[in-house]
């Protein structure tokens, strides 16, 4: 579970909230539509298509708020990482997702600490082991690319300090990384999020369709007087 120390933006429980709404409301969706086709009930494919008109309108506003919110938002970021990174502890089982879920963005963007490698100095246990210790995830070495997690001794450290210019790590920072790969695809972002907003559009003008069929259906069983 994370810990609710680290978790405490409220940006981003309002965002977790608004995902996990948006998801219960795609299940229930889904539910109604197939229910409502199948059976030809037009208040079910009504219902349908005014939760995918609620899902859209929050897709888009969600897109707003994150391009018009971002700079506040790296902010409440750069302090939840900065945190994680001074108080990350192998041995706390407590924190071991949290932690284990920073290793591999480390592992993964190739890169070390929020703006650097440099950030890993405020860390308690490095400084107690006067930083001749790095962590694993941040290494740019084929020798230490099978440890997931945790610190790797410096092999031959130059005195009996050192400092993270002496680490065989990545100079990249994890959000100079983020941001790099947001751009390199850009394009396939902005291409799925058409094609979801172009299927939702379909089936908005579909289930329309049907409550239109159903009621000339229903028109012409009426007998006339």
């Amino acid at each position: 579970l994370l810990a609710p120390t680290e978790m405490s933006s409220p940006s981003l429980k309002t965002g977790a909230y608004i995902l996990i709404g948006v998801g219960a409301l795609t299940m229930l969706m889904g539910f109604l539509g197939c229910l409502g086709a199948v059976n030809e009930i037009r208040c079910l494919l009504g219902l349908y298509f005014a939760c995918l008109m609620v899902i859209l309108i929050t897709q888009v506003a969600a897109g707003l708020v994150i391009y018009f919110q971002k700079e506040s938002l790296k902010e409440e970021l750069s302090s939840i990482v900065g945190s994680l990174i001074e108080n990350y502890d192998p041995l706390n089982d407590d924190k071991r997702n949290l932690q284990d879920t920073w290793d591999y963005v480390q592992r993964q963007v190739a890169c070390c600490g929020w703006t650097g490698a440099k950030d890993w100095e405020k860390n308690e246990i490095l400084i107690n082991k006067s930083m001749t210790e790095y962590p694993c995830s941040c290494a740019n070495s084929s020798k230490d690319l099978e440890v997931d997690s945790g610190f790797c001794n410096l092999d031959d450290p130059v005195n009996s300090t050192a400092t993270y210019a002496d680490w065989p790590v990545h100079e990249q920072g994890c959000m100079d990384g983020v941001e790099k790969w947001l751009k390199d695809n850009l394009g396939v972002i902005l291409g799925v999020c058409t094609g979801v907003a172009v299927i939702e559009l379909l089936g908005m003008i579909l289930s329309i369709s049907l409550c239109k069929n159903i009621h000339s259906e229903d028109y012409t069983k009426v007998p006339k007087s």
